[in-house]
């Protein structure tokens, strides 16, 4: 685990945030270049790109500030901008990327499904590589653990997300040019992730904000995925939804 980048001369950089700053970059290349082989709008994948880092970002942030730690935050508000500290929730994150994304659609009258259904493999692959940067700030950990693959003596709860969610980015990527169903490469998404989170979130131990019923608020958050991931399979209800 290393948790500064030390450069020299008392100059110190977060390791978290210059990793996830290449890997936005790699993952924009990445974006761009599929877009082209899938003959998309590069403007419209762009665009969507950028909704989703800026949206990203803010609702990262926001749902650590609001319910994991608010207290820390009350006592000085200047923290609020002091995010090289750390301080971000996924499911903050995805959630208003997706929401932000879904609104951007709707006033250009773009039906949601096909989208999410493209930048499904694009998160996936986004959140698998993105734990490494958890491994680096040595957050995210899990509890006590005996076997060999401890890391200083802990559960790499890190590492378990990583692989298990390669497994899930190379399903998505394997189907990506099938015919479904819109909405529905999106669904499997949900499923998988909420499923491997679901694992994740049962051996974590650091302090994710208070628990509610005895689980994580993001236990409860996957829950609700798979629940919706399951409900679009079989009713394939984003694919109805059509704002043209």
């Amino acid at each position: 685990m290393y948790p500064i980048i030390n450069l020299g001369s008392g100059t110190e950089l977060p390791s978290y945030l210059v990793y996830l700053s290449l890997l936005y970059s790699f993952l924009l290349w990445f974006t761009v270049r599929k877009s082209q082989k899938e003959n998309k709008s590069v403007e419209l994948v762009l665009n969507l790109s950028l909704i989703i880092m800026v949206a990203g970002f803010l609702g990262a942030r926001l749902l650590h500030v609001l319910y994991e730690n608010p207290d820390y935050y009350k006592e000085d508000y200047r923290r609020l901008f002091q995010f090289w500290e750390g301080g971000f929730v996924f499911y903050g994150g995805a959630i208003a990327a997706v929401l932000g994304s879904i609104l951007y659609l709707k006033l250009k009258k773009i039906s949601p499904a096909e989208w999410l259904d493209f930048f499904a493999p694009v998160g996936s692959l986004g959140y698998a590589l993105g734990r490494f940067a958890c491994l680096l700030a040595g957050c995210c950990y899990g509890g006590t653990c005996a076997y060999p693959w401890a890391l200083q003596g802990k559960h790499p709860t890190q590492i378990y997300a990583i692989f298990w969610e390669l497994c899930v980015f190379g399903i998505l990527w394997k189907l990506r040019l099938k015919q479904f169903q819109p909405g529905t490469l999106f669904a499997i998404w949900m499923i998988g992730h909420g499923l491997g989170r679901l694992v994740m979130e049962y051996f974590r131990v650091d302090f994710r904000g208070d628990l509610i019923f005895g689980l994580s608020i993001s236990t409860w958050i996957s829950l609700v995925i798979v629940g919706l991931g399951l409900t679009q399979i079989i009713t394939g209800r984003f694919g109805k939804t059509n704002f043209r």
